[in-house]
């Protein structure tokens, strides 16, 4: 399935995630050297980090709506999708809950509640960016208008197809 929204005849979503991934994950290293005696402008720098990342998500996941309506239901890439958004959007929720909590504090450092809370959201992060690859290097979505809308996942070893012979 091709994307439906490029620009000059590439897919927008693959070039906007890598964006919101980089500040996000970014930010929770900044945060754990600044946690662990680094120095004191890293929790701030984090601060941006995550919300120019939040931002970035947000744009990234507009453009991924537009493939993700269209995939025909009752596929594998459809499934896969929900799992992938929905894995997304517990992701900014999670990064948008910290960065209210640090907006107005006195430091814009985080404690070791919030570096949990960042941790927990670049875990789920990187099973979605899992399946992000999944539904574009497997599926074909955004990328191939004749690939497999139901291929197996890359995990199975074997067969690629749904019902073909082991």
């Amino acid at each position: 399935m091709e994307s439906r929204l490029k620009v000059l005849g590439h897919p927008v979503h693959p070039m906007l995630v890598m964006f919101p991934l980089g500040l996000l994950v970014t930010a929770v290293i900044f945060d754990l050297v600044d946690t662990v005696g680094g120095p004191d402008f890293l929790g701030e720098v984090a601060y941006w980090n995550i919300t120019v990342g939040l931002i970035g998500g947000l744009l990234a996941a507009a453009a991924g709506a537009f493939d993700l309506l269209a995939l025909p239901a009752g596929t594998r890439a459809k499934r896969v999708g929900l799992t992938h958004a929905g894995a997304n959007v517990a992701v900014i929720l999670l990064f948008a809950a910290v960065w209210v909590v640090r907006l107005n504090a006195d430091s814009r450092a985080a404690g070791g509640a919030l570096i949990a809370i960042e941790v927990v959201a670049v875990a789920i992060l990187g099973i979605s960016a899992w399946l992000g690859g999944e539904l574009v290097d497997r599926l074909g979505v955004g990328v191939d208008p004749e690939h497999d809308l139901d291929a197996l996942s890359s995990l199975r070893p074997g067969p690629q197809r749904i019902g073909d012979a082991r």
